[in-house]
């Protein structure tokens, strides 16, 4: 999953950046609010996580021209004001929760966890596709029921396979959902992914399309 970080503290930005990559999210990050809505609207988000006062735009501003292109992505507020009217500022223009400076990185990543399920559930948290089952709240795999033990990347691969089994999925598609926009090492990690997870998984599950990328075998 990839999550955008508007934060024009750059310390936090960073650090919030580096345990949530490290949690297995893709992770971009903007250092004011211009730059931000850019990026929102040009990128597949997940999530956004919003301060409210940066530099350019705002956060409510951006919250809500998000909204108001009818864009529905997840938005958490980050902020430093603590009074009741701020907060129902915020979720009136459009955001979906609320934290407020500073605040435990495991709430947060609570809070980030609890509102990509909420969004989920229009669609299946857990996936069910042949032996496998893929519960995308808990983030674990098993196959015939047995779990297997994934790394943060390694789930995060097979979740993108996964949403769109039984479609192609090219090595770019892959890098821009589990890796930032910022990456620019050697594309063919996908591959050393791909590799780990037919070991761990089984050989028939991830079938190679020469020239195109990789499919998830729904019925393997």
């Amino acid at each position: 999953m990839r999550l955008l970080i508007v934060e024009d503290e750059k310390r936090l930005a960073l650090s919030l950046a580096k345990g949530l990559t490290a949690e297995g999210y893709a992770v971009d990050v903007a250092h004011d609010g211009r730059e931000g809505l850019h990026l929102a609207r040009e990128g597949a988000y997940d999530l956004l996580i919003l301060d409210i006062m940066l530099p350019g735009l705002n956060g409510y501003r951006l919250c809500a021209a998000l909204r108001a292109d009818g864009d529905d992505v997840p938005i958490l507020m980050l902020t430093a004001k603590d009074g009741e009217y701020d907060e129902a500022e915020g979720l009136d223009t459009g955001a979906d929760d609320y934290l407020t400076k500073p605040f435990s990185y495991v709430v947060l990543v609570a809070r980030i966890k609890a509102l990509l399920r909420r969004r989920g559930r229009t669609a299946l948290p857990v996936l069910r596709l042949g032996p496998l089952t893929i519960d995308q709240g808990a983030r674990r795999v098993s196959r015939d029921g047995a779990e297997v033990a994934l790394t943060a990347k390694e789930f995060a691969v097979l979740e993108q396979l996964a949403r769109r089994a039984g479609d192609v999925v090219s090595k770019a598609e892959i890098l821009e959902h589990v890796w930032d926009f910022a990456y620019e090492g050697d594309p063919n990690i996908v591959e050393v992914y791909v590799s780990a997870l037919r070991r761990k998984l089984g050989a028939d599950v991830i079938a190679t399309v020469r020239g195109a990328g990789y499919r998830l075998v729904r019925g393997a």
